[in-house]
């Protein structure tokens, strides 16, 4: 299961969105806490336990590392525990927000470093799979690596990079990076390829998948190809980019795209599944 926090959708999108007038202009909202049955809390438990349990020789060593400070596990975590830790570490801090929100609400947001967090969680017949981010999705997917200086830098320089995108009408084009790196991103280890992308590592079936298939392609991370390629929201993907570092992620991506975009109009889109000759394949 992965999603981003922003975009359309076919359908109206999940969540209580008026709050009884809480909710503010830029899609915030304090933390329904109380709203949490214990069978919410259960459903965070049950899928933290198992998602831990998945991560030796899956997730990234930063990630595994960085995990420890969501705090809780054995209940939904409320946000102000994290923010003790993570603004101090980062200068980050998770916000409330009803579920999808608007482009520019979302980049506004990462580019001040603060991170929309969705606060309603899944059903326990969605255990397996959801199509919208909820809290589980957002808090243990997304927020471990915002605890590392370098990939919270990055999130806070796409935030910028996309109120930029929304100006020259790049938004499809840069959601198309989002999706395969913070969502659905890979790393090279010394030990071997890992997941760092939030759609993965919150997702039992895909992370296996992503990491050990023989099945999809894993092609080294490249800016024109990567947002030429159209992505998968209802399976598991049929290719990855890969990346070194995350401050190879950083340096790719902070230069100006304005130039990308102009090349972008004149190159054609390409399926989930394409393969190029000039692609760089990774092997597991």
């Amino acid at each position: 299961m992965g999603a981003t926090s922003y975009g359309a959708s076919e359908r109206p999108p999940r969540g209580d969105y008026s709050r009884d007038g809480k909710v503010a202009a830029d899609y915030t909202c304090p933390q329904n806490y109380a709203a949490y049955t214990p069978a919410d809390h259960d459903t965070y438990r049950r899928l933290y336990e198992r998602q831990t349990a998945l991560l030796p020789g899956l997730a990234c060593d930063e990630f595994i590392a960085a995990l420890p400070s969501l705090g809780a596990k054995n209940r939904i975590p409320r946000f102000e525990e994290i923010n003790d830790k993570l603004t101090p570490a980062t200068g980050w801090e998770v916000v409330a927000v009803p579920g999808l929100i608007p482009e520019v609400p979302f980049f506004t947001l990462l580019a001040n470093r603060k991170f929309p967090v969705t606060d309603w969680i899944r059903k326990p017949e969605e255990f397996e799979y959801i199509v919208e981010p909820d809290v589980f999705h957002d808090l243990f997917g997304h927020v471990p690596l915002l605890f590392n200086p370098v990939f919270a830098d990055h999130m806070q320089a796409y935030g910028a990079g996309g109120l930029k995108a929304h100006r020259l009408g790049a938004c499809e084009q840069l959601s198309r990076l989002y999706w395969y790196t913070i969502e659905f991103g890979l790393i090279k280890q010394t030990d071997g390829l890992r997941a760092y992308g939030a759609g993965i590592l919150s997702s039992s079936g895909e992370l296996v998948h992503a990491v050990k298939s023989p099945e999809p392609k894993r092609i080294a991370l490249d800016l024109l190809r990567t947002m030429r390629t159209r992505y998968k929201i209802d399976s598991y993907q049929q290719t990855y980019f890969v990346i070194n570092s995350f401050q190879q992620l950083f340096d790719m991506t902070a230069p100006d795209f304005t130039p990308l975009y102009a090349q972008l109009r004149s190159l054609a889109e390409l399926p989930a599944d394409a393969v190029l000759a000039e692609d760089v394949l990774v092997v597991r």
